[in-house]
């Protein structure tokens, strides 16, 4: 997509928007990225089946995102 079209442009929205997200919770973007699509694909048979209940440890602020993908803290 290009961000010239209006698809392109909100599909840059969602991305700088959940880029800011991973950010205001301490997280490395590229890390949590490979992360999140990594585990996506060992999911491959839940997202086929319609069950959705993995995706909350994925999200920013969960728990279970590993120590890698945290920003050294102070």
């Amino acid at each position: 997509m290009f961000i010239d079209t209006i698809s392109g442009a909100k599909s840059s929205a969602i991305i700088y928007s959940i880029v800011e997200t991973v950010k205001a919770n301490h997280l490395k973007p590229y890390h949590y990225f490979d992360y999140m699509l990594s585990s996506f694909a060992d999911h491959m048979d839940d997202l086929e089946a319609k069950d959705y209940s993995f995706i909350d440890n994925l999200l920013p602020w969960s728990e279970s995102i590993p120590k890698e993908c945290r920003k050294a803290t102070n």
